[in-house]
């Protein structure tokens, strides 16, 4: 790959990640995930499925080299993944969990990560693991951006599923809030060159992940 292209995919990802902002949201993130038990019951991970938009998909794509025009493969893309995950890491990758109401700490994605290029889109493929695996009755996951900077939203006909879980695990989803139309106001007038600090709602308009188990 050029230095060129790199310092390209570095510029794209500080756009996309980076704290100052440019507009609210600028990226858009629709997700599919799932909750990953091991046999005895314990939660060991949040595997994400997160495909950008169009438009973030065609310029992160632009410049890169592949064998087929339009189309690229796992190899083609890994160094993009790379940074992609990377740049995730300063933000805790957006998700946070607790277990039974207590802080669930997890740790870097497994090193089996990956981007595919479908339809013209993105989607980056990761599991992050929970740095003791868990075991708890009420699970609960939130996905956002505190600067909503990015804008998540599940994937409407497959949102989440539960992978390996005891019998009798129940698995529901909580979609964010609509925003007012003063928040949204109060959100576009943040000069482009200044992070979204003053407001602290992204949490307001996490995306839920709720599991209870017997």
């Amino acid at each position: 790959m050029t230095a060129s292209i790199r310092m390209l995919l570095a510029a794209l990802l500080s756009l996309a990640f980076a704290a100052p902002a440019l507009a609210h949201p600028h990226v858009w993130v629709t997700m599919k995930s799932e909750v990953v038990y091991s046999p005895d019951g314990s939660v060991t991970g949040i595997r994400h499925a997160w495909s950008f938009d169009d438009m973030f998909s065609a310029f992160a794509t632009q410049g890169l080299d592949s064998k087929e025009k339009g189309k690229f493969t796992r190899e083609e893309l890994s160094a993009l993944a790379k940074v992609n995950i990377e740049s995730l890491k300063e933000f805790d990758y957006f998700t946070y969990a607790t277990a039974d109401g207590v802080k669930a700490p997890m740790t870097d994605p497994l090193p089996d990560y990956w981007l595919d290029f479908t339809d013209q889109v993105l989607t980056l493929h990761f599991t992050l693991p929970f740095k003791t695996p868990v075991k708890a009755k009420e699970l609960k996951a939130d996905i956002y951006d505190p600067s909503i900077f990015v804008d998540f939203s599940f994937d409407k006909k497959a949102p989440v599923n539960l992978v390996g879980a005891p019998v009798g695990c129940k698995l529901d989803v909580a979609l964010p809030r609509e925003m007012t139309f003063a928040e949204g106001k109060k959100l576009s007038e943040i000069p482009a060159d200044q992070p979204n600090t003053s407001m602290a709602w992204g949490a307001q308009f996490a995306n839920k992940i709720l599991v209870h188990c017997p």
